[in-house]
């Protein structure tokens, strides 16, 4: 995993507004948006009473944030990853060493484990590949 300058400075302000430890971080230029990968247990951190610490930290970086909690669980990370989508299942194949997760959530759920133009799956594969090695994420 490879972090940038900006990468760097937006995890330097966010652990000391927050207090909350950073595991991995991708700032998103065009949709000026920066998403925190956090460490498990530190989400209310992040957040604070009310979302007064990520409104700080909005306020200080320009961008939207967006926070979720590390697992060293694949399917529990996937889960987070996905939130608000109901995961009903992880599966993990690995076939000429490339690892494949192919995750099946409820159909009510799927355009919203998809995203618009799929940018919410385009975030798992990046996320899940630089934190648990695995090469895919097919949502069934």
């Amino acid at each position: 995993m490879k972090l940038d300058t900006e990468g760097i400075r937006c995890i330097g302000v966010f652990e000391s507004l927050t207090g909350a430890g950073v595991k991995d971080c991708v700032v998103d230029n065009e949709a000026n948006k920066v998403i925190m990968v956090v460490k498990k247990g530190d989400m209310g951190l992040a957040i604070g009473k009310g979302g007064s610490n990520i409104n700080k930290v909005k306020k200080q970086l320009r961008m939207e944030i967006e926070v979720v909690e590390h697992s060293s669980d694949i399917k529990e990370f996937i889960e987070n990853l996905l939130r608000p989508a109901s995961v009903k299942s992880v599966e993990l194949l690995t076939k000429n060493d490339k690892c494949c997760a192919y995750v099946e959530v409820f159909d009510k759920d799927k355009g919203i484990a998809i995203g618009k133009n799929g940018e919410k799956i385009k975030k798992v594969k990046l996320f899940v590949k630089r934190n648990q090695n695995i090469d895919n994420v097919i949502i069934k």
